[in-house]
């Protein structure tokens, strides 16, 4: 079994920024997929189940903010009993030029709170990442609002013309 977590921020007012990436991808998937969604207030997340080649896949959309995500994401790992290296987190990341799809076996936070709450549950890093590119501001004090900031039309444009690789990453994730 594996877990597909989607990063982002509950609420109307941050659904088209930065750091909701990861959901504005999962909802593009999840449509694409016919992946039904079932509130767990056990876990404060939304949960869907996928079945891909016999792997049974939960899909996990926290409902926790960004700087709490590991709280979902670790009680849904240990009551399916989910290995981390059977995690995969997708996610905005200001490290990549916008536009820009990455994905990583393991690795640090870099400063991504959602990350960092993530690693301190699971108390490992050796979950796999999509990181998908939302740029960089020009300095560190501008971070918090470039992230919470919409997307431009072109940078959404862009994460839709980006959807078919993030596909294929988890496809790729998922036969490894």
């Amino acid at each position: 079994m594996k877990l597909i977590v989607w990063l982002g921020n509950p609420g109307k007012k941050y659904e088209n920024t930065r750091h909701n990436a990861g959901f504005l991808a999962l909802d593009s998937f999840a449509k694409r997929e016919k992946i039904s969604w079932t509130a767990n207030k056990d876990r404060n997340a939304e949960i869907g189940k996928w079945k891909i080649k016999d792997e049974d896949i939960i899909i996990c959309k926290p409902l926790t903010f960004m700087n709490k995500s590991g709280e979902s994401v670790g009680k849904i790992a240990q009551f399916f009993k989910i290995k981390p290296e059977d995690i995969l987190v997708i996610h905005d990341e200001i490290d990549l030029p916008s536009g820009q799809i990455q994905m990583k076996s393991w690795g640090g936070h870099a400063g991504h709170n959602g990350l960092r709450d993530i690693i301190a549950k699971l108390g490992t890093n050796t979950f796999s990442r999509i990181r998908i590119g939302v740029g960089r501001p020009e300095t560190k004090e501008e971070v918090v609002d470039y992230v919470l900031y919409p997307f431009s039309k072109g940078e959404l444009q862009t994460l839709a013309d980006n959807e078919q690789k993030i596909w294929d990453m988890i496809y790729a994730f998922i036969e490894k």
